[in-house]
């Protein structure tokens, strides 16, 4: 292409559902055509339940209501559908009985969630939820589950998060003399008591009950979707001004939303990209502070890879000291960039016959540096195109139209050969509306390393913008290589580990 600068629309990418059939709308393909994968083909849905009794009743409450139509909360209103019912549009039975339920005892957790030693609390209260998930599978039922729902109170969300606090008249005792600084002394130097030792390990975990529970269960390969009562019941929560007590969605799209990504985690591929390319492959890099680690200062580097079918993988690389004090930025030595990327490859060729990709193209919100550049081209075969892209959300530079509307979705302002500015938010004209308050602001996006044609690097982050399956909208604002990157990194290193993890599925971190 030219290197002059100019203004091109980069076309909306279409999905790929049932059938073979393609539409651009997620909701459009799902209630036309069904999902593009369905492995129980009309059959029904395993899940497995963690919860106080009532939350169990509530779990069967919102099931059934989701096994109905829920009409949307504006009739003819392109941005609020009809919801037919689970089954109507996923083709598979979600019981409102679940297959196994574990009752968590209500007034038991009510008590660890206060204690004041705010890592013993969240750390107990993880564990009555994991365990009962790893005691079912340690005594090898006959029949798999699907997805795992651990249903919390509203209290475990209010206490069990960073920053939280327990109000002084409701604070428990600790269940074991320990603090902060005594874990910190034994995580540098063990003392002569096991106890003590095991003890001060729980000091390692995020104070995050979501980020935690996630994280202990990754070994166990169990996917589970964490759910507040609040979301399955929302009539029960009710303010003394009669007004609820969070703010919801409407119903209808609460309904899809929450369907999909359910249908996504169980297994099912609701739709994938429609334009397939095929040997293309790409990778979101992924850097977190570990405070897993006992050493200070470390961070836990990892890769999203993902394909063109919507399928994606997480590996999980060394941690050490990547922070460069030079630009306060993470960085790769070149060995850890080649061991990364040689696992990215590994896993592709094994999903691919033996075959390695023709193009990959490695996602970043920095620019990678010299030496992980050499990293990655030392591990993948010659025949490979490897590209590294910057991708990052720039609020510097402004475009407007005559008219009421924004600029439209998919606008991109080519600067050179190398770089250009894209805007995923805008206009759509199928929603006949922008979904934002301020003007959109573009991703700015740049070819640090490798060779691409930038208006096929713009083109292919469009498209990762629909891989979102964790809601279901038009599309997001960041591809998804970089939209779970934080998340991911959040559950990479939210528990200590003792055997490296095993590249797991994407479904399994978000």
């Amino acid at each position: 292409m030219s290197a002059r600068p100019q203004l091109i629309e980069v076309p909306e990418p279409n999905l790929l559902f049932g059938h073979g059939q393609r539409m651009e709308h997620p909701k459009d393909g799902l209630l036309l055509y069904g999902p593009n994968q369905n492995p129980w083909s009309g059959g029904t849905l395993r899940i497995g339940v963690v919860a106080t009794r009532p939350g169990l009743e509530r779990y069967s409450r919102c099931v059934a209501r989701l096994a109905l139509p829920i009409p949307p909360k504006k009739a003819g209103d392109p941005n609020h559908t009809h919801f037919p019912g689970f089954e109507a549009v996923f083709g598979v039975e979600w019981p409102s009985t679940p297959a196994t339920w574990i009752e968590v005892d209500a007034d038991e957790l009510a008590r660890v969630i206060r204690i004041e030693d705010r890592h013993q609390a969240i750390h107990h209260a993880v564990t009555l939820y994991s365990e009962a998930i790893v005691e079912h599978l340690r005594q090898g039922s006959e029949a798999g589950i699907d997805l795992w729902m651990a249903v919390v109170p509203e209290d475990v969300y209010r206490y069990c998060r960073p920053q939280s606090k327990v109000e002084k008249d409701e604070r428990q005792r600790p269940d074991t003399l320990m603090n902060k600084e005594a874990a910190t002394r034994l995580l540098q130097a063990p003392g002569l008591f096991e106890e003590d030792n095991v003890a001060a390990e729980v000091y390692l975990y995020e104070l995050d009950f979501h980020n935690q529970l996630k994280a202990r269960l990754l070994e166990h390969k169990v996917a589970v979707q964490v759910l507040r009562e609040t979301t399955l019941a929302p009539e029960d929560f009710i303010k003394a001004n009669g007004m609820p007590l969070r703010g919801l969605q409407d119903p209808a799209t609460l309904a899809w939303n929450l369907a999909t990504t359910c249908f996504f985690k169980a297994g099912g591929r609701p739709w994938q990209l429609g334009k397939a390319r095929p040997g293309v492959c790409y990778v979101g890099i992924v850097f977190k502070k570990d405070f897993s680690s006992p050493e200070p200062g470390n961070a836990c580097c990892g890769a999203q890879m993902f394909l063109e079918s919507g399928d994606g993988i997480v590996f999980r690389g060394a941690v050490g000291p990547w922070m460069t004090e030079a630009d306060d930025d993470f960085h790769l030595p070149r060995d850890k960039a080649r061991a990364l990327m040689q696992l990215v490859v590994d896993a592709y060729r094994k999903s691919h016959g033996g075959e390695a990709p023709k193009e990959l193209f490695i996602h970043g919100k920095t620019r990678f540096d010299a030496e992980e550049w050499e990293g990655f081209r030392e591990t993948v075969p010659a025949e490979t195109n490897v590209v590294c892209v910057r991708i990052r959300p720039d609020s510097s530079l402004k475009l407007f139209r005559h008219g009421t509307t924004s600029i439209g979705r998919g606008i991109a302002w080519v600067r050179s050969s190398w770089r250009a500015y894209l805007w995923t938010k805008g206009f759509v004209p199928r929603l006949q509306t922008y979904a934002g308050r301020e003007v959109p602001n573009p991703l700015s996006i740049e070819i640090s390393r490798g060779e691409a044609d930038i208006e096929q690097v713009m083109a292919d982050v469009l498209a990762l913008t629909k891989l979102n399956y964790n809601t279901c909208i038009y599309g997001d604002g960041v591809p998804v290589t970089l939209r779970f990157a934080d998340a991911v990194g959040e559950i990479l290193t939210a528990a200590p580990r003792r055997n490296e993890l095993p590249p797991l599925p994407f479904r399994y971190y978000i």
